[in-house]
């Protein structure tokens, strides 16, 4: 990647010149512009001059700045490069040439930081100048200055040069989002040859960086007279100029005249190989290292689209006569509706621990003895209101039969003492539990502690039910589909900061904003650019609830964002400096690019601190199936990206794209306190929510953040104002319906209103009863607070009752949604086509 004598551009080309020309793509639900390009190569070589700087502010305090810079673009290679060190001047020169091959589809951002070499101490990163590559057209070399400081007039040179590869292609797959790219295997093979040398260890270790296995260790068979072969593999992206990193054994390095017993590092340069063709890279000593490309390309097993999964579409399709008869039965309709009539109903609920689990219950009994929930197509849970789904879902078939039984067996877990969760027995049920899930290749954390705790808490014995075993109740669309919420976030991030909504369903777990999914059974699996590569066993779900509900997560930045205060403070002396810098002469501007950006790193102090202020004490960690995928180069005009964009990091793609090994799964409620964002997907076309909060504080702030979250990206969301005095004085609920492009919503606040006199919609207490009716829901302390897990069966009582109540006595505006939503339906059939398919009567 660095200077060279001869072009490397010749080089590729005589490697391997039967190449076919241009590049075969597999696209899945990507935007219209970008899927009526021309097909055009995609392959360039980008040439990199970095010519000199200008002057360069001091950087040490009794000399000159010994200077020198790094390059980075991790789409091309994960080899950084960088020049030789200037030392003690202001106006550096280098003039020296380095080269990437890149994937014009993949947005490419070149970073180049400037840095300051010290001998006591670590370097100092001055600042980083990131350029998007996509201002730059092949065949036409610019030379750039980059104005960093107008006033010391400070300016770093650098020389561009894009070319394309005309013989060479690669098969990607794209949703316009991200990009999943040609990959290979390397098969390395270390081959001992008959040899008499007296010296034994044979121990190989090969490093290819940027691959998905990293590191390897080769350790040939004992010498024979055959001699002796060892093989390990490497999967890598094909085009980014991979180098093989070789530690030879202490024999390796003999020579027939002898030397000093030591170990080498080695590290080879991998050039286009023609597949199939062993190549020799190494021999010494009594070894030989040699390289065999194959072809390690395959359908992707990552899902890249924002459509339904089949599977979906098939429930929803299946679902729609259950809602088609229940409607006509409860709406007392005079005829069967027709499939583009039945509108998508959803339940959606917030968080609370076991006051969110209890009060859940309640709703739900309430809507199946209205014969409302026959007419709900999801429900969407998160926090402890994923309790309560995974435990109905045990069952089969639990919305056909009475929720009277599931409720009675989780009052006996709930008023039970917890106590027993920490006894000798279940401690060693734990540790066997956590030992096995480590040795299945899971990464362990803490949550997984405390999903088993859940699991004890809410069963009388173990629960082996997993996520994919709720397909079954979905069979014959008996039951709502379920969708499970949670929240990745990154390290030194707080959540206000770096968040991403991360959907779980019986049928695909997958990234709202990336449109990338997987099945359901493959979540926590190994994957590399799109790629199974390493299958584990399925997590039992309550090791998923641990990650839904994991309590311990917040930061104290999230504290400060949770009690309403703003974290601009804390932001002034933790984050870098960041602004756009023009470059001249000026390159023509095209809408996908993005500009020039300066970045100023902080101080260690400031590091430090930032560390302290966003570090959570307990994340729950699982193998990232988006590691190796890349930002496709138009991500940002993406329509369902920008839906979904809402991190510091969605405008800096080498930071964005650093897909790690692993997802860092948090509680949704540390963000906004709702379920609410999967049901908002346009795919799937809701018409009427059921908004169930169970919130221990405001039970507007949930309302009112997500609504303003809509409103920020064009989500169309119902206008959900309330006066002070309405919000002063909350009713049991709330139909909002403003407008044709949102849903209906009908809002559930968690208040004691008439309950506090009727037992029963229009049944009066007697005044032996009206003990029943006080249940003070009002704050989220005691005796419903969020943190108790253990409730007297009389507050377990009238909370369900009191939940189940508010839906009861509001069965008139339920009704009042679903007929709006009926009519509206009826209206957009009438005004687009008149042609539909009448539905079967009969019900499962």
């Amino acid at each position: 990647m660095g200077s060279s004598a001869y072009s490397p551009l010749d080089q590729l080309m005589q490697v391997n010149p039967h190449r076919k020309t241009g590049i075969r793509r597999r696209n899945h639900g990507r935007p219209h512009s970008v899927e009526d390009e021309p097909e055009v190569p995609q392959l360039c070589w980008l040439t990199v001059k970095i010519v000199s700087m200008r002057n360069l502010c001091k950087a040490d305090l009794l000399s000159q700045t010994d200077c020198y810079v790094k390059l980075w673009l991790p789409t091309a290679s994960c080899q950084g490069g960088r020049t030789r060190t200037v030392p003690n001047c202001r106006n550096p020169v280098w003039n020296e040439t380095f080269h990437f091959i890149i994937q014009r589809e993949v947005k490419n951002v070149l970073e180049l930081t400037v840095c300051d070499e010290d001998t006591l101490t670590a370097d100092d990163q001055l600042f980083t100048v990131r350029f998007d590559v996509a201002k730059l057209q092949p065949g036409a070399k610019v030379h750039l200055s980059f104005e960093l400081n107008p006033e010391t007039q400070e300016e770093l040179e650098v020389e561009l040069l894009l070319e394309n590869i005309p013989g060479a292609s690669e098969n990607i797959t794209t949703n316009g989002v991200l990009v999943s790219r040609e990959v290979c295997c390397l098969e390395v093979h270390v081959d001992e040859r008959k040899t008499k040398s007296p010296y034994t260890r044979r121990h190989f270790t090969f490093t290819m960086k940027g691959s998905y296995e990293g590191t390897q260790d080769v350790s040939p068979s004992p010498l024979c007279s055959q001699g002796s072969s060892g093989t390990t593999t490497f999967h890598y992206i094909k085009h980014s100029q991979p180098r093989l990193h070789m530690t030879l054994p202490e024999e390796s390095c003999f020579c027939d005249h002898g030397s000093a017993r030591r170990e080498m590092d080695v590290s080879v340069p991998l050039p286009s190989l023609a597949l199939g063709k062993t190549v020799t890279v190494m021999r010494c000593g009594s070894y030989e290292v040699s390289v065999k490309e194959e072809d390690g390309g395959k359908n992707s097993d990552v899902r890249l689209g924002f459509d339904l999964c089949p599977e979906e579409q098939d429930f929803i399709c299946k679902r729609k006569k259950v809602v088609a008869a229940a409607l006509k039965n409860i709406l007392h309709l005079d005829e069967d509706l027709q499939e583009d009539e039945v509108p998508v109903v959803a339940v959606v609920t917030t968080a609370g621990g076991v006051r969110s689990m209890t009060a859940m219950f309640g709703s739900l009994l309430a809507l199946q003895d209205l014969g409302v929930l026959d007419c709900v197509s999801y429900i969407s849970g998160l926090s402890a209101t994923t309790w309560t789904m995974a435990k109905v879902y045990e069952d089969a078939n639990w919305s056909q039969r009475d929720l009277r039984g599931p409720i009675d067996d989780i009052r006996k877990c709930v008023v039970k003492s917890k106590l027993h969760c920490f006894s000798l027995d279940h401690m060693k049920y734990y540790e066997k539990e956590l030992c096995e899930r480590k040795q299945e290749g899971h990464k362990l954390s803490f949550t997984d502690l405390w999903g088993l705790f859940i699991d004890c808490m809410l069963h009388h014995q173990e629960s082996t039910q997993k996520l994919s075993d709720q397909q079954v109740a979905l069979k014959q669309g008996q039951n709502p589909l379920p969708i499970y919420l949670s929240l990745n976030v990154k390290d030194d991030f707080s959540t206000l900061d770096f968040k991403e909504w991360v959907e779980f369903t019986p049928y695909e777990v997958g990234f709202l904003k990336y449109g990338a999914f997987v099945p359901s059974e493959a979540f926590g699996s190994e994957f590399f650019m799109g790629h199974l590569m390493k299958k584990l066993p399925e997590s039992r779900i309550c090791f998923l609830e641990g990650a839904w509900s994991n309590i311990f997560s917040h930061s104290f930045m999230d504290a400060v964002h949770l009690l309403g205060h703003s974290e601009d403070f804390w932001h002034r002396w933790t984050r870098g400096t960041e602004r756009d810098v023009e470059e001249h002469p000026t390159l023509p501007k095209r809408p996908y690019e993005q500009p020039t950006c300066l970045s100023i790193p902080k101080g260690c102090l400031s590091n430090t601190l930032r560390e302290m202020l966003t570090a959570r004490p307990v994340v729950s960690t699982y193998h990232n199936f988006l590691k190796g995928l890349q930002l496709h180069n138009k991500y940002l005009e993406n329509e369902r990206f920008c839906m979904w964009k809402d991190t510091v990091l969605d405008s800096s793609p080498n930071q964005l794209g650093e897909m790690g090994d692993y997802l860092k799964l948090v509680d949704t409620a540390f963000f906004i306190n709702t379920s609410c964002p999967p049901i908002l997907r346009p795919e799937r076309k809701v018409d009427v929510i059921l908004h169930l909060s169970y919130n221990g504080g405001s039970q507007t702030l949930p309302l009112d953040l997500l609504s303003e979250y809509c409103s920020e990206r064009g989500i169309p969301f119902p206008d959900v104002q309330l006066s002070q005095e309405e919000r002063d004085h909350l009713k049991e609920c709330y139909m909002f319906d403003h407008s044709s492009e949102a849903p209906i919503l009908v809002y559930f606040p968690l208040v004691c209103d008439t309950f506090q006199k009727y037992k029963a919609p229009n049944v009066e207490r007697d005044p032996t009863e009206m003990e029943q009716g006080r249940v003070d829901v009002s704050n989220c302390t005691a005796p419903y607070g969020t943190g108790l897990l253990t409730y007297t069966e009389e507050n377990f009582n009238k909370l369900l009752n009191l939940c189940s109540y508010n839906i009861l006595n509001n069965n008139h505006v339920i009704l009042q949604a679903l007929r709006a939503a009926v009519e509206r339906k009826k209206r957009l059939k009438s005004s687009s086509s008149p042609h539909s398919s009448k539905l079967p009567s009969s019900v499962f």
